[in-house]
């Protein structure tokens, strides 16, 4: 499983339930990576999402606690087993976790691959991704040339479990 994530110099990703920033190339990263395969979120991100709605083209599945809660077009499971066997279903390498903290927490240790967008900033936020140069099990396996956009620079970074 792979992990794919826009972080801050302290490994932020997030501040009221948004974005910190909004960069057009990792946006563009990010639907091109992500286009036909299998997105895992939990409901707080897909309510961050224009609408509350599904993205287009991928299969999403959402994962609550709540009972209640139901999504058109989304598969919603309600238990990191239920997540699991649903996930049995498809090819590993084609499934993205996309967010919040608390997933990206849950499933890391059970990925492979991290799509690091690495933004050279530090920002007042409230939402965090894993320190991965913290563990151990994972190491930098590449690094993009420097991207700027108007007075930010940040990298386009790959992590992989240490096998």
């Amino acid at each position: 499983m792979n992990l794919i994530a826009a972080v801050d110099n302290n490994w932020a990703i997030g501040k009221n339930n948004q974005l910190l920033v909004s960069i057009p190339a990792d946006m563009k990263f990010f639907r091109t990576t992500t286009t036909g395969k299998v997105v895992v979120m939990g409901r707080k991100t897909l309510e961050s999402f224009p609408n509350g709605l599904p993205l287009k083209n991928r299969t999403n599945i959402v994962l609550t606690h709540d009972k209640s809660y139901k999504v058109k077009d989304a598969i919603i499971v309600y238990s990191m087993e239920e997540l699991r066997e649903e996930l049995k279903k498809y090819g590993s390498d084609d499934i993205y976790v996309i967010g919040g903290e608390s997933i990206y927490r849950q499933l890391v240790d059970e990925c492979d691959v991290a799509h690091i967008t690495k933004i050279d900033f530090a920002y007042d936020a409230d939402a965090y991704f894993p320190n991965l140069d913290e563990k151990p099990d994972w190491e930098l396996t590449a690094d993009s040339e420097e991207q700027t956009y108007f007075d930010l620079i940040y990298h386009f970074l790959k992590y992989e479990k240490v096998r």
